[in-house]
């Protein structure tokens, strides 16, 4: 029996539900022109036992390797015995005989390799769908697995929502992590967690999210996340080399021109135009504290605080002596109740503010705004 479609009538998370209810033994394939990719998920009695995709394969031996699970010579003497000897056993079969690994382990690497399948797959929204029913027994696997299709869909539905949340720094795997510059007068000591110190030693400037996924042997979700939180401390920067390309060809002239126009957009109301401008202006020149400034005001007239404060820590992590985005921190801060931090902040911004006519002007307002959040946080 075969079943079989478009994804944009019966979708991927649909299909899983329907495999999953009426118990179905066979092969999964879907396809995706759009992504060149595809990818086989099998199937038994409803369960997802193994998985494999053509552009990121994560053959067992080698994730084996890469996370130092066993040694060059322990794969080479297992495929060995594969090769030279006829050893009809699966790799992880034969490691575990030869006491280089536990049962566990290779379970659990084998247990990522399908999920990590499962999730690329669960991402797709075009493209086409074909099951085809096998007998039982006729499914490949490495070992034993079996995960249940709702713990596979109520984790996609997870990394989704989470993917969202990360795209507008992160949009593709294809995205290139370098090392930010150092802050004015050094800084302090970085607490990170293993994971991030593991991700970390390995930002040059040319690796993408895929390509340290691949090197350390981790999702493709699991770093972007790790990067995302670096990105944020200021640890790191994030190049998409398509636009880093664009940014070069252009000149600082269409930067200017780029800021003006969302200027102008941001005066006039039409939030979104301005917006739009602002981060075309952040992809020509993401290292410009002046325009995540811009990026903050925008966000802040648009009433999201959160995104507003992460722009202004990210303008004054370039550019520390930037009054202008103290002043717009601490109005962010006290909308997101944190009042404590917004005086802190204005009484920065007054510091280095100077007596120009402009910050003149928004003395009286920042001051009042000042007097209003001591109050809550002393009573």
């Amino acid at each position: 029996m075969t079943i079989e479609g478009p994804l944009r009538e019966l979708g991927i998370h649909d299909v899983f539900q329907l495999l999953d209810l009426s118990r179905k033994t066979g092969a999964l394939r879907v396809t995706s022109e759009l992504r060149h990719n595809d990818g086989t998920i099998y199937f038994d009695n409803g369960v997802v036992v193994s998985a494999e995709i053509r552009t990121n394969p994560h053959p067992l031996g080698a994730m084996l390797l890469r996370t130092g699970k066993i040694t060059e010579a322990d794969l080479e003497r297992a495929r060995d015995m594969q090769l030279r000897l006829g050893d009809k056993r699966r790799l992880g079969e034969i490691l575990v005989s030869l006491d280089v690994i536990t049962q566990r382990e290779v379970e659990r690497q084998v247990r990522f390799q399908i999920e990590e399948v499962v999730f690329e797959v669960m991402s797709w929204n075009e493209g086409y769908f074909s099951f085809n029913e096998e007998p039982e027994g006729k499914v490949p696997t490495e070992v034993t697995v079996r995960i249940p299709v709702e713990a596979l869909l109520m984790e996609g539905a997870r990394r989704i929502d989470e993917w969202s949340r990360i795209e507008n720094r992160i949009p593709h795997v294809g995205v290139v992590p370098s090392l930010a510059p150092p802050p004015e007068g050094g800084g302090g000591e970085l607490d990170l967690l293993p994971p991030e110190w593991e991700v970390l030693a390995l930002i040059d400037g040319e690796r993408s999210v895929r390509g340290l996924a691949t090197e350390l042997g981790r999702s493709d979700f699991e770093v972007a996340k790790t990067l995302f939180g670096l990105e944020s401390a200021g640890v790191i920067v994030l190049m998409d080399p398509g636009t880093t390309r664009q940014g070069r060809a252009s000149t600082s002239a269409d930067l200017t021109e780029l800021v003006a126009r969302a200027e102008r957009a941001l005066q006039s109301k039409d939030l979104d135009a301005a917006r739009a401008a602002a981060e075309q202006a952040g992809s020509l020149q993401p290292h410009d504290a002046t325009v995540h400034l811009l990026l903050g005001r925008i966000h802040m007239a648009q009433g999201h605080a959160s995104s507003a404060v992460e722009e202004l820590r990210r303008a004054l992590r370039l550019d520390p002596l930037l009054a202008s985005a103290h002043r717009q921190l601490g109005f962010g801060l006290v909308a997101m109740g944190r009042f404590a931090e917004a005086v802190a902040s204005w009484d920065q911004w007054d510091r280095l503010a100077g007596r120009s006519p402009e910050e003149e002007s928004q003395r009286p307002d920042v001051e009042r705004a000042r007097q209003a959040a001591r109050v809550f946080v002393h009573g």
